[in-house]
């Protein structure tokens, strides 16, 4: 890359190639769902079980953000695909988890393992000390992403409270 480039053009480089990034992950993530058939939120809760494993439903709702009852809704949709299962809890038979089946994991890598395959050659030639700098940099930006996630929602609900229409609709 050339050195000729201001600070300020190498910033803005760095921000559109974030956005790109970006809609091109949902790009993929939608194409990957669409052939796996699922919708957006069964396609982002199959990614965390098969990402995390094993977990509670409350869990899952969580880290997904949604309510008790639509992980509910999540879960028994991905069971009937075939992507999901419950299980005993072996340390309190009480408590019932998720996790991903053997179809998921084939299935992810199905659709998504050509990503690891294509990009494994570049990440695989990076020194160690620029991978610390690329995790640094991803885990602030996914925390920066959620942070504003959660304010967003909270606008919504502000929002939503006050009866406020949506910006751009027509009274």
């Amino acid at each position: 890359m050339s050195r000729d480039l201001s600070r300020e053009e190498l910033l803005r480089q760095l921000l559109d190639e974030i956005r790109a990034g970006q809609r091109a992950t949902q790009l993929v993530d939608e194409a990957a769902w669409d052939l796996m058939g699922v919708n957006r939120t069964d396609g982002r809760c199959m990614d965390i079980l098969e990402q995390r494993g094993r977990m509670s439903a409350g869990q899952l709702a969580a880290e997904a953000r949604l309510t008790s009852g639509a992980v509910t809704a999540v879960i028994d949709r991905m069971e009937r695909a075939g992507y999901a299962r419950r299980v005993a809890d072996p340390d309190d038979r009480r408590r019932v988890l998720v996790e991903p089946t053997e179809k998921a994991y084939a299935e992810a890598e199905r659709w998504m393992g050509r990503l690891g395959e294509l990009g494994g050659p570049k990440v695989f030639g990076y020194t160690d000390e620029q991978l610390e700098l690329l995790v640094d940099f991803l885990r602030f930006n996914r925390e920066l992403q959620e942070n504003h996630a959660e304010w967003l929602e909270e606008q919504l609900r502000r929002r939503e409270a006050s009866g406020e229409p949506a910006s751009g609709s027509s009274p």
